[in-house]
């Protein structure tokens, strides 16, 4: 739960300029005493009360200091892959990263490379047999093949006699 810069205001002031140690304005206050400890160092620090940023992207820096030239790489060779730059800047740059970090870099820098063009679409079925089969009915093949088996099969297991099969 984050607390008011108002509250954080007063336990800072109550320490600094009025003399109570951290324990006491901690207690005067009713907050915990690490955090009137974090309060006071940060006001006596940086003069802030408002708490700092939190979350967000903290080693980005280190690729981006990369930025020029990874883009000329891929100006000069746009077909080169990620491992490939990667080699690279450990070569030349003397920089490690991972293969997720270039490829979140170019992420950020909308810079999408293809190695291909993309494929071309299948052509589609008939939709009425697609049609046939989703609802369970049998399309006119299948039924001849069935019947083609059925025939065969019953040949083979029956005499032929004059009646009919059904």
């Amino acid at each position: 739960m984050a607390l008011s810069d108002d509250l954080r205001k007063r336990v800072a002031v109550a320490v600094v300029e009025g003399g109570l140690s951290r324990n006491a304005a901690a207690r005067r206050f009713e907050v915990s005493i690490a955090s009137a400890v974090r309060w006071v160092k940060r006001y006596e620090t940086t003069g802030e009360i408002s708490p700092a940023p939190s979350g967000g992207d903290r080693r980005s820096r280190r690729i981006e200091a990369h930025c020029d030239y990874l883009l000329g790489l891929i100006r000069r060779t746009p077909d080169m892959t990620l491992l490939e730059m990667k080699e690279r800047l450990i070569a030349n740059c003397g920089e490690r990263f991972s293969v997720s970090v270039l490829w979140r870099f170019f992420d950020r820098h909308e810079i999408t490379v293809k190695k291909r063009p993309r494929t071309p679409r299948r052509p589609r079925p008939n939709s009425r047999v697609i049609n046939r089969h989703l609802a369970g009915i049998p399309t006119k093949r299948a039924i001849r093949r069935l019947d083609d088996a059925l025939v065969a099969t019953l040949l083979t297991f029956c005499p032929l006699s004059r009646t009919s099969i059904r």
